[in-house]
């Protein structure tokens, strides 16, 4: 019996998502996804925010099949802390067709970040969401950079767009690819050519260094499922405007959705309505990806 209860209020990933009606182009990466635990094995972390239901390796892969893509981008889950043996164990199973994002702290050694790249391990995702993670000094994060720096991997950072102003001069101190969680979490009831948007493109627009995930329109639609019309155009845009510094993900098993749980087959439809073209698609599911995360691939 395991002796993590997930929380009361807890949705756990659709049991039976549908087929998509829309075929990712092979080699299609799903660049964002989780794993937790199973707790039993891969215990949860005492400081975490939240205890989730279990969602192995093995459900993720029998999903990636089931939808049609080929790899995984698997980011360390808030729920395990920094301790990310659920998610080097995802990869070492994967028999090479996953990569991950870790989540150290500042005494991580060279050595461990060696020992993780080794294992797959190709970036560190720095949070500052603050209802998920308790703050931390900006100046760790940056001694943090410059080790990960050394090996060529990325930051992926989290934030909601009302914190955008006040990381942007932190952003610009990183060294390496920035890579941004769900379009910095845009307020999708505004226009996708006003100004709050505007903030975020323009980062973009003016650092080459920074990508976006345009990932998660269940956690950003007010309008709702199947379709969430209400974040195509902001997908859409950064899409068309970025075609080579732009991700997608599943975002599975969808930590902390409290509205509803979306279906994975549905939102694999939503794809080809924020990349429109058949080259859009490559880029966004196939050639960025590859760069990012296995660029000794990509370039072969």
């Amino acid at each position: 019996m395991s002796k993590f209860t997930m929380d009361a209020d807890w949705l756990p990933f659709h049991p039976n998502p549908s087929k998509p009606v829309f075929t990712p182009p092979a080699g299609a990466v799903d660049a964002h996804c989780h794993v937790f635990g199973p707790g039993d094995k891969f215990p949860f972390a005492p400081e975490r925010k939240y205890t989730p239901c279990d969602a192995s390796a093995a459900q993720l892969f029998e999903l990636r099949d089931f939808l049609g893509f080929s790899r995984n981008v698997v980011v360390q889950a808030t729920c395990h802390g920094k301790d990310n043996r659920a998610m080097v164990d995802a990869l070492v199973q994967s028999n090479g067709k996953a990569r991950g994002v870790a989540s150290v702290g500042p005494d991580i050694t060279m050595e461990e970040l060696q020992e993780m790249h080794d294992a797959g391990v190709r970036g560190v995702r720095f949070n500052f969401v603050k209802r998920l993670v308790d703050a931390t000094p900006k100046e760790v994060f940056l001694g943090i950079a410059e080790k990960i720096a050394k090996l060529g991997w990325h930051i992926v950072v989290y934030f909601e767009a009302q914190d955008l102003a006040e990381l942007e001069p932190f952003l610009k101190q990183l060294p390496t690819t920035i890579v941004v969680d769900h379009m910095g979490r845009p307020d999708v009831t505004r226009d996708a050519d006003g100004p709050e948007f505007a903030r975020f493109f323009n980062l973009m627009a003016e650092n080459e260094n920074i990508w976006s995930k345009v990932t998660c329109p269940e956690r950003l639609s007010v309008t709702g499922p199947d379709t969430y019309d209400d974040v195509v155009p902001f997908a859409k845009k950064l899409v068309e405007a970025f075609p080579d510094r732009v991700l997608w993900g599943t975002d599975w098993p969808h930590p902390n959705m409290k509205s509803h749980m979306p279906d994975d087959g549905k939102l694999t439809d939503f794809i080809p309505r924020i990349a429109v073209t058949e080259e859009a698609r490559q880029r966004l599911l196939v050639d960025n990806p590859m760069r990012l995360y296995w660029p000794e691939e990509a370039n072969s």
